[in-house]
């Protein structure tokens, strides 16, 4: 796992407790990116490419450093601005020193306009430091009072092993009933006092305070749909330059490792069969050459070394002269090797675990000979669950539960076949299609003929599914009235019904038709598929959050849009938590379209658009198209989808024995979080491995479940050195 972290003490006041180590204290095993009474750390296996500082004073041109340079000796005056890009940035160092000065200003959203996903620290002077998060919530950032300021890191762990901070219940809870319901999660993290930023948020320390500005407003004038055609020119733009940036940048292999530079995610999915079409038409760089012993010193600066006006020189002199043996035959003259023939472009490893037959998962890709496609039958061993039949303990500690955990091993095989930097192409769904509460806005803004091909299309899957009167009358109505309703209902009216029916357990069990499920979710907040197995004081307790919520102003975003903004904040955070537990040592794993651009240039995209039946795989073909591939078929990523939760029924079945052991004596009971015998009653009931409501429900249940035991059979201070030893707190407060 790669973080960041730092503080900010400020000046001492009155009454607070003092810390004579505090100069002591810091990570273990990390590189100081900057020092001093507010310094900054990187921790964990970051790679020098991803690490870039700029520093600006006065009466000076700005100087970049990469790499893990020795940090700057020189003390800063209140003069001094200073920024700090980790992770993947396709900005040059120009674009950086030229982004630095122009923040200087007070302006900060230039700084997640580059290509990539990256975090931005940004520091004036020697009281103020400034972080950025991204749109999506992929690259987070957290923070907590310590020693009279505000430490600050891009995990909450490390924070809460600093501080000593017990496991927050209330927000175990919140995240179990309500996970895509900001109202009743807050800002607040699974540890008690470490709180979370929100997408599109900076938090700036001044003096050692926190204070949260949103540098990138929802429904801003920037961001107002636009005409189908700029949105897809815009969204193509945005999606190619994703890829490429990767792509061009690629990092060199592991030496005696076998894997590739490259590899993509190819599934029966159009998103990263898009990806993968797109990263095959680019080039990669050439595979970098070992420095030869005999280059004269002094030929260039070192990789990380500084220079002036934001551009680095490379190590060796431009325009030197190089060649062979010397012949003899004329005076000065060089002998020449005859010219090669130009090798052939280096294949990308095309990833298939098991999900569908080769020839479908081809369909997606044709005529791509830079795709070496591998196939992966996958195991007992990698199917979810499999950890259950083990030790539960023996996976990786996350930084916070999320049902990703119970296919870590299917995600570790996937990813174990893949590249040095490997592609996937998460966040598709969630950043272009539309989600069905924006039927509702379609209502507010005066449109609603352009309900008419989204029901229609529900109104067609329940009539082949239920009947010609359930497709042909009641889905229509159904739908049609819960976006009415949507569109009408004052929000603390709304975050009111939505508390009392989770006190009176009224909560979705996942069936119907699709219709029915579609108008479920034509509301301000819907319960989890976990809510069903909580406790009445969990449930209770996720009330009086909405309660308290309701009292609140109310947003001036509208319900679909919101909605659809907190459904992809919450695949960013589980593409999160799948970094941290599959991502093998030394690879990478990207998803473009989580990138801050790419969301920027989806948000243009009309609400008509959106929701048109079968919009995603209409606009990424059309995306593709734009890029030039123009051989796909017309009906391209529209073939018939397999069962996703078989995977997953298959693992429970053989996991039968270790989930019943799991819940013998679970601590989600200990702390008062689940009903354990209805807990116990789903696990025994055939139906809920007919389910795919019950079968994330459940997933959700184990993932919390084993992340506690992991976290409870963790040292402490394991993150630190030179911390005291604290006092174990217990599991509940």
């Amino acid at each position: 796992m790669r973080w960041l972290t730092g503080w900010s003490t400020g000046a001492p006041r009155a009454g607070a407790p003092a810390y004579e180590a505090l100069a002591t204290v810091a990570p273990i095993a990390a590189h100081a990116l900057w020092t001093g009474a507010n310094p900054l750390w990187a921790v964990g296996d970051w790679r020098p490419e991803e690490i870039r500082l700029v520093t600006l004073r006065p009466g000076a041109r700005a100087a970049v450093t990469g790499g893990f340079a020795a940090p700057d000796p020189v003390e800063d005056t209140p003069a001094t601005t200073r920024l700090a890009v980790l992770g993947h940035c396709g900005a040059t160092d120009a674009e950086l020193a030229a982004g630095l000065a122009a923040a200087r200003g007070g302006a900060v959203r230039h700084l997640t306009a580059w290509p990539g996903s990256y975090t931005v620290v940004l520091r004036t002077g020697t009281r103020s430091t400034l972080l950025l998060t991204d749109l999506a919530g992929a690259q987070q950032v957290f923070h907590t009072p310590w020693c009279g300021g505000t430490a600050y890191a891009t995990a909450a762990l490390p924070l809460a092993d600093l501080v000593g901070a017990p496991l927050d219940t209330g927000h175990l809870a919140a995240r179990l009933a309500c996970p895509e319901s900001p109202e009743a999660l807050g800002t607040g993290t699974p540890y008690l006092g470490v709180q979370r930023v929100p997408p599109g948020h900076v938090l700036a320390v001044r003096g050692g305070r926190p204070y949260l500005d949103a540098y990138d407003e929802p429904g801003g004038s920037a961001d107002q749909p636009r005409g189908e055609a700029p949105a897809v020119r815009e969204l193509t733009r945005a999606l190619l330059e994703s890829v490429r940036s990767r792509v061009r940048t690629t990092a060199p292999a592991p030496p005696g490792g076998g894997r590739p530079r490259l590899g993509v995610d190819l599934s029966y999915g159009t998103a990263s069969a898009t990806v993968a079409l797109l990263a095959a038409a680019v080039p990669l760089p050439p595979a970098p050459q070992p420095a030869s012993p005999s280059a004269s010193p002094g030929g260039g600066q070192e990789p990380g070394a500084a220079t002036a006006g934001g551009v680095r020189t490379g190590g060796a002199r431009t325009g030197a002269r190089t060649g062979g043996a010397r012949t003899g035959a004329v005076k000065g003259s060089w002998a020449r090797t005859a010219a090669q023939e130009p090798a052939a472009p280096e294949q990308l490893a095309a990833v298939t675990l098991g999900e569908t037959e080769p020839p479908a998962t081809l369909a997606l890709a044709p005529d791509t000979p830079r795709l070496r496609h591998t196939v992966l039958d996958p195991g007992p061993d990698a199917l979810p669950y499999a950890s259950l039949r083990t030790d539960p303990q023996s996976g990786r500690l996350t930084d916070e539960p999320g049902p990703e955990l119970v296919a870590a091993a299917r995600a570790e095989a996937r990813f174990d076949a893949g590249g040095t930097d490997h592609l996937t192409g998460y966040g598709a769904r969630q950043v272009l299609d539309g989600h069905p509460a924006r039927l509702a806005d379609l209502i507010r803004a005066g449109r609603p003929r352009e309900l008419l091909p989204p029901v229609a299309a529900l109104a067609g899957v329940d009539r082949a599914a239920a009947g010609v009167l359930t497709g042909a009358l009641r889905t229509p109505l159904t739908v049609v009235r819960a976006a009415h309703r949507l569109s009408r209902i004052r929000y603390a009216e709304a975050l009111d019904d939505a508390a009392a029916k989770l006190t009176a357990r009224h909560v979705p069990d996942g069936g119907g038709t699709a219709g029915h499920r579609s108008a479920g979710d034509l509301a301000w907040c819907v319960p989890g598929p976990a809510a069903r197995w909580l406790s009445d004081d969990a449930l209770s307790a996720v009330a009086l959050r909405l309660r308290l919520a309701a009292r609140r102003p109310a947003p001036e975003e509208h319900p679909g849009a919101r909605r659809a903004r907190h459904a992809l904040h919450r695949q960013a955070y589980s593409f999160r938590t799948l970094v941290h537990a599959a991502e093998q040592p030394g690879q990478r794993l990207h998803a473009p379209f989580l990138d801050n651009q790419v969301v920027r240039a989806a948000r243009l995209l009309p609400d008509d658009v959106r929701l048109q039946p079968g919009a995603r795989h209409a606009l990424l073909h059309a995306v593709l198209t734009g890029a030039g591939r123009t051989d796909l078929p017309p009906d391209w990523g529209r073939g018939p989808r397999p069962d996703r939760t078989a995977p997953a029924r298959a693992g429970l079945r053989l996991a039968a024995d270790g989930l019943a052991e799991l819940f013998d004596a679970p601590l989600l009971a200990e702390a008062g979080l689940i009903d354990l015998p209805a807990v116990r009653a789903g696990l025994a009931d055939p139906a809920t491995l007919r389910s795919p409501h019950a079968l994330a429900g459940l997933a959700d249940l184990v993932s919390t479940e084993l992340w506690l035991r992991r976290v409870r059979a963790r040292r402490h201070g394991a993150c630190w050195t030179g911390l005291p030893q604290p006092t174990h707190p217990a599991l509940t407060s």
